[in-house]
């Protein structure tokens, strides 16, 4: 059986999560077979090979999950991008809307050097913003955005077309 179909086959739905009508796709699950881990580590990585890359950036909380593991088979360093107020030093900010509403996502000041190129991962693709959000604080600090990793791209909401512009480099293992 393929990696792409041992992964979907290890993903849980939960309907009307957060809200009625969104089918979320619960990763947990794969956290339990550290085997698929590191056969999707590796996947995502190869990937992106050809891109020249000097750190990860990965978006709370289940970016964090497999970037950290990402940027440690890169050996690359990894920035946690969190939720406004969550990180305790000096800090860029970027606000951007969501389905529901706004949110704000804070990188510290000293994450990313000019010109550095930078790997943006996430756990799924769903319309762009909070990934662009991203792509945004990399840009405030001076870096280039190099691509995007994903572990699930839900393609029927387009966010691969929102990012784009910040990368021809939009990847992940599993589109639904």
């Amino acid at each position: 059986m393929s990696l792409e179909k041992r992964v979907q086959n290890s993903i849980r739905n939960i309907p009307d999560f957060p809200k009625p009508g969104i089918q979320f796709k619960d990763i947990t699950p794969l956290l339990a077979d550290p085997a698929l881990c590191r056969e999707i580590v590796d996947a995502l990585a190869a990937q992106l090979s050809g891109l020249q890359l000097d750190v990860v950036m990965g978006i709370e909380s289940r970016g964090f999950l497999f970037g950290m593991l990402l940027a440690q088979r890169l050996n690359l360093p990894f920035v946690p991008v969190r939720k406004a107020g969550k990180l305790p030093f000096h800090t860029v900010s970027h606000e951007f809307a969501l389905e529901y509403g706004t949110a704000k996502v804070e990188v510290h000041t000293d994450a990313i050097g000019p010109g550095m190129q930078v790997l943006i991962h996430d756990d799924l693709l769903a319309t762009g913003g909070t990934a662009g959000a991203a792509a945004e604080l990399a840009l405030k600090l001076g870096g280039h955005v190099a691509g995007f990793s994903f572990l699930i791209d839900l393609a029927f909401l387009d966010g691969k077309k929102a990012l784009e512009h910040y990368s021809s480099r939009v990847e992940s293992l599993l589109q639904y």
